[in-house]
């Protein structure tokens, strides 16, 4: 009888978490297979088309945190009894309560590390409702893990210093995204909520900036920047975001300030496939983040090889890692930003920036996390 990984990834239903448990699965699937059951607890079947797991669906756990909390604490404990694991690894932040003879973490979620303003807290009362409660429930025993797995280097060094963990793996997301060609122009319906971008004989400077609103994505600095354009009569600078200025009090407070603004596209929500169809048409990525795991669209955008804007911290740095044409610029200077932005067309503006090594525990890609996690050799992994 061979013996027994469990991934459990229930709550993991759309974007970049569920990629990462899709390709973890998908790793499995093609190099481990052979060696191991591999079980994976989700929320639906459907949601997954990769061959070689045994799925188990348990599609009400998302509708309530009461729903969640039952599920990680006690139908784990008793799933665990069954399944005998090996490895039992949660891809979805929480330390089940669950017996196996290894047992991980995956964290995605920065918030608890996160100073949150009072006034971010107003606008953003979820976001506020995520840094407190995950503080608290990252912390449940998180010391019963033989691994924790963090996205970046600085996240590590916050698990250990908040959580006294010693054995936290660094494991950055496998990338693998082609960018699509250009998309026709959208349909009439679609024009609504697009204003018209200033009438002027050259072609705009097109910056892009995908993000749900939330307060630590720091929209607000870049329309701070367009707005200083605006005024200086730059005719040559767009901006599209990727909402509409409804979604939440954080997106309506932006439309309110901002709404005025002729260099700003407010595009609304993008399908995936869109938005990789965006990063094609845009000439830059502008990424003012105080705030991420990882920062998928730096990732996404750099095998276009076009210039990006990117906030100077620690996240950008890693996520970067090697690239050309970067501006690393002040995530709370709106004037610094514009004038960046005004010398999008000049080499001078950028730079390249090179990887720093990652101590270990570190994994570049899924086989090498598997690897560490099952203590295995490289040679020994592949079936």
């Amino acid at each position: 009888m061979k013996p027994r990984l469990v991934l459990s990834g229930v709550n993991l239903v759309e974007a970049g978490p569920l990629s990462i448990f899709q390709d973890a699965l998908r790793e499995l699937s093609l190099n481990f297979a052979g060696r191991y059951d591999i079980i994976a607890l989700v929320h639906r079947r459907d949601l997954f088309s990769i061959p070689g797991i045994a799925y188990r669906e348990f599609p009400r756990v998302k509708t309530s945190w009461l729903r969640r909390l039952w599920f990680e604490y006690v139908t784990c404990r008793a799933l665990s009894r069954e399944l005998h694991a090996h490895l039992w690894l949660s891809m979805h932040d929480i330390t089940p309560s669950v017996t196996a003879t290894l047992r991980a973490v995956y964290c995605h979620n920065p918030a608890p590390f996160y100073q949150l303003t009072a006034q971010e807290a107003k606008l953003d009362r979820t976001f506020a409702l995520f840094c407190l409660l995950y503080r608290f429930l990252y912390g449940i025993g998180i010391a019963n893990n033989h691994f924790v797995i963090v996205q970046q280097a600085w996240m590590r060094e916050e698990f250990r210093r908040r959580y006294n963990v010693r054995e936290v793996i660094v494991a950055h997301p496998s990338i693998d995204h082609k960018i699509t060609q250009r998309h026709p122009e959208p349909e009439a319906k679609d024009l609504r909520i697009l204003p018209e971008p200033p009438t002027t004989l050259a072609k705009p400077t097109v910056f892009l900036y995908p993000a749900f609103p939330r307060s630590f994505k720091n929209i607000e600095l870049t329309l701070a920047a367009m707005q200083i354009l605006e005024s200086q009569g730059n005719p040559t600078a767009e901006l599209w975001l990727t909402l509409t200025g409804e979604e939440n009090p954080y997106a309506v407070s932006l439309r309110q300030r901002f709404g005025h603004l002729q260099n700003v596209r407010w595009l609304g929500f993008q399908t995936r496939t869109r938005i990789l169809e965006l990063y094609n048409e845009a000439d830059c990525l502008v990424f003012p983040s105080r705030l991420e795991s990882w920062g998928m669209p730096l990732s996404e955008f750099k095998t276009t090889g076009k210039p990006i804007f990117a906030a100077d911290l620690p996240y950008a740095h890693e996520t970067l890692g090697d690239y050309n044409s970067v501006c690393f610029f002040s995530p709370t200077d709106a004037t610094a930003l514009a004038s960046a932005l005004s010398h999008a067309d000049s080499p001078a503006t950028f730079a390249a920036t090179k990887a720093v090594p990652i101590a270990q525990p570190f994994a570049e890609n899924w086989q090498q996390l598997f690897n560490i996690l099952l203590n295995l050799p490289s040679e020994e992994a592949a079936s």
